[in-house]
């Protein structure tokens, strides 16, 4: 995988971190065609010369800048809510930081710039794909399984319905996000996606769907 690939070739020092913070400024200012490297390394504070010490190329630098901030909400996200929880309490909670993250100007931007890339260069969009959409379909799928075994939804094919969760969250969001028609939306847009996201979910997989009482 391009993950992998990436990995191999990058070192880590002191300033790693410095050069990833100045790299993700430019690219999300610039795109990934646009940003050149004197930019990225002056935007950081290096040289030239540290920069290539830590990243052979600047797709180098971009796989790594999507994996490291995917990682680090993901881990946000996990340290935020207990995944032993009933779903009626984990779903809003991670439906609501996928719109969040839709609407943010990293997440619309870094969706942009990959698509737009992703023809000349597939292994980015490879990387992007795995490092972020894919993984959360994979963490949206582990958490329903444990559901599952709790009793609290049925479910056959748990990564389906994790497509389709995050499919539910991009509601009335994501064309219009995509095409630049609307950029601002309110508490309350925000929330009316996550509760028709959250109840449709349940309405198809809740356990009480399947209970005798409901049949």
């Amino acid at each position: 995988m391009a993950k992998t690939a990436c990995a191999g070739k990058i070192k880590r020092g002191r300033k790693f971190d410095q050069v990833l913070e100045g790299a993700r400024r430019i690219f999300m200012r610039d795109g990934f065609d646009g940003a050149n490297v004197d930019d990225i390394a002056a935007e950081a504070n290096v040289s030239k010369a540290t920069l290539y010490s830590y990243f052979p190329d600047k797709r180098a630098l971009f796989a790594e800048m999507v994996m490291s901030e995917s990682a680090r909400q993901a881990e946000e996200a996990e340290a935020l809510v207990n995944l032993s929880a009933p779903p009626a309490t984990v779903l809003p909670f991670v439906a609501r930081r996928m719109v969040d993250y839709f609407l943010s100007e990293y997440g619309r931007n870094i969706f942009r710039i990959c698509v737009a890339e992703s023809e000349r260069f597939p292994e980015l969009g490879q990387h992007f794909y795995d490092t972020g959409p894919g993984m959360i379909r994979q963490k949206i799928a582990s958490y329903l399984n444990g559901a599952i075994a709790r009793g609290e939804l049925v479910i056959e094919d748990t990564l389906l319905a994790a497509d389709q969760f995050t499919e539910l969250c991009k509601a009335d969001i994501f064309p219009c996000v995509c095409c630049g028609l609307k950029r601002d939306y309110t508490e309350a847009d925000r929330a009316r996606i996550v509760k028709g996201a959250v109840e449709m979910f349940l309405a198809r997989y809740g356990a009480a769907r399947s209970s005798p009482k409901n049949a």
